[in-house]
């Protein structure tokens, strides 16, 4: 327990340590706003995509320090207020962003919790270790932003399930209901994850135990009345976390309590309808690719654990027979078909919480390697060199853990991915200060709007911004930022195929993080 504890502390560290060197993301200042209007003004309705749990986390310690919402009708002007709030945005990034680190320590305990339980104390400790380790956690465990609360509670609330199955005492159901409305209120998705994983697990079940209808009926009345309790537990926490509101949802002809929840359903949905700007390996699409999440988490999960979870996979099917071996892959396929059948590929970060079941079954390989080592020799050097392997990925490439791609990726990555997976603002701070040290007065930068280029120049420290037209070349510096060039070429968005944005005719100068700086003398244009 101790040495679990150690470790889960030095994540902590790793991740508090990246706060100061990464720029504000794209979504952080929506969190912000959020959370401040929940926290304030005891409404929430600025914007319901998501449910207001790890909004208000990452509201709560600016709010405690002194920062009140302004009333913006807009949630990203909202945001930018609340950030620039008494002159010191940096320190409230860092407040916002320690509000999602109980998130990470959730996570630590229920990988640990999960793997003790059903596979030892060995390799409880070892899943935990590996879970800290992963790149992608690391990254959006140290942002203001809803996936890693999403991956941490869906994982409590998976476990909390299986426990309550196996043990359906009161207390259990209790525990069971108070995570799932966690999870409920962590993100929509839940609602497509957590249902598809328990359905996944059920099959599994029938296939391993052969239970029969008697049994089968048997079993559920003996847990009727604990299931009570959870799903009362559930409701009441879900609803209070809305402060037991009741109303209509708009463009719905129906009243419910907590209106704002099924208002975000809605929201989401149509975003997902709609889809999102979005591109992978050299193509650009509004709707993704159904294998966008198992193309994105092969080139973003260490070579190291995918080697260990190729053991570990190989001793779960082995002992197939026995359940908890499956449930791992039941979470990750619970996780993973819904996702694939979205239309909003924008990071694997929406499927986070799959490297719970990545953790846990690298583990069971890596304790595999270890029991092997008595007899034979290979396999105590094999597992020495993944796990030191595994260790070193994630401390060369601290703290740039966000645009982290495995070595399958020997181009440029962000020909591979975008976005969330490479650029996702964080690099705006060091683009401002390179940009002083060469004495740049002015830069064309981004598709922004008047608000979003204040803010950056007032957080990030920017020269005065110049927004980017595609078909129109500008003198002076330039840099150009992966996700609007490749998914949308700044507002041209592949719809003229004969047309090239003109910066693509100017050499590269540097590059500055994942910014790519230009730079036209000026008279070059005359």
């Amino acid at each position: 327990m101790l040495l679990a504890l150690l470790l889960t502390l030095a994540g902590a560290a790793r991740i508090v340590s990246t706060y100061n060197e990464l720029a504000t993301t794209a979504d952080e200042p929506a969190h912000i706003a959020c959370g401040l209007q929940y926290l304030t003004k005891h409404v929430y309705y600025l914007e319901t995509q998501h449910p207001p749990l790890t909004r208000v986390m990452v509201a709560l310690l600016p709010f405690l320090s002194g920062t009140r919402t302004r009333g913006f009708k807009l949630f990203m002007p909202e945001g930018w207020y609340d950030i620039l709030y008494e002159k010191h945005p940096q320190l409230t990034v860092w407040r916002m962003r320690l509000g999602n680190l109980p998130f990470f320590l959730l996570g630590c305990a229920a990988v640990f919790l999960w793997a003790r339980r059903y596979f030892g104390a060995a390799c409880g400790v070892i899943s935990l270790a590996f879970f800290t380790m992963i790149p992608t956690v690391l990254a959006h465990a140290g942002l203001a932003t809803t996936d890693m609360g999403l991956a941490s509670c869906l994982a409590a609330a998976f476990l909390a399930m299986l426990v309550w199955v196996e043990e359906p005492t009161p207390l259990h159901g209790a525990n069971f209901g108070f995570c799932l409305a966690l999870a409920l209120l962590s993100k929509f998705t839940t609602l497509g994850f957590f249902p598809a994983a328990v359905a996944i697990a059920f099959v599994f079940y029938l296939a391993c135990e052969r239970p029969g209808m008697r049994l089968l009926k048997q079993l559920a009345r003996e847990r009727l009345a604990s299931f009570g309790i959870a799903a009362a537990v559930c409701f009441l926490v879900w609803w209070g976390a809305y402060l037991f509101t009741f109303g209509k949802v708009p463009f719905w002809n129906v009243s419910l309590p907590a209106w704002e929840y099924f208002d975000g359903i809605r929201v989401a949905m149509l975003h997902n309808t709609e889809g999102h700007p979005a591109y992978m390996l050299g193509k650009a699409s509004r709707f993704g690719w159904w294998y966008f999440f198992p193309v994105g988490l092969a080139v973003k999960t260490p070579l190291a654990m995918l080697a260990l979870l190729g053991v570990g996979s190989a001793v779960c099917w082995k002992r197939r027979g026995s359940l908890p071996y499956l449930l791992p892959f039941a979470f990750m396929l619970g996780v993973m078909l819904p996702a694939m059948a979205g239309n909003v590929n924008i990071g694997i970060r929406h499927v986070l919480p799959v490297f719970f079941g990545f953790a846990v079954v690298s583990a069971i390989g890596a304790v595999r390697l270890l029991e092997m080592g008595g007899t034979r020799a290979w396999a105590n050097a094999a597992a020495g060199v993944l796990v030191l392997w595994l260790a070193a990925t994630g401390a060369i490439h601290h703290p740039d853990y966000i645009p982290y791609f495995n070595e399958l990726v020997s181009y440029p990555p962000d020909r591979v991915m975008c976005d969330s997976d490479y650029d996702w603002g964080q690099d705006t701070a060091r683009l401002a200060r390179r940009l002083r040290e060469l004495g740049a007065t002015q830069v064309n930068y981004g598709p922004l709007n008047s608000g979003d280029a204040a803010f950056l120049e007032a957080y990030s420290g920017l020269p005065h911004i110049t927004p980017i037209n595609p078909v129109k070349p500008a003198e002076g510096w330039t840099a150009i930022c992966p996700t609007p060039d490749h998914a949308q070429q700044y507002g041209l968005e592949y719809r003229y195929p004969n047309i090239k944005p003109w910066y693509q005719y100017v050499p590269v100068k540097e590059r500055v993080g994942t910014i790519d700086i230009l730079y036209l003398p000026p008279g070059t244009l005359k």
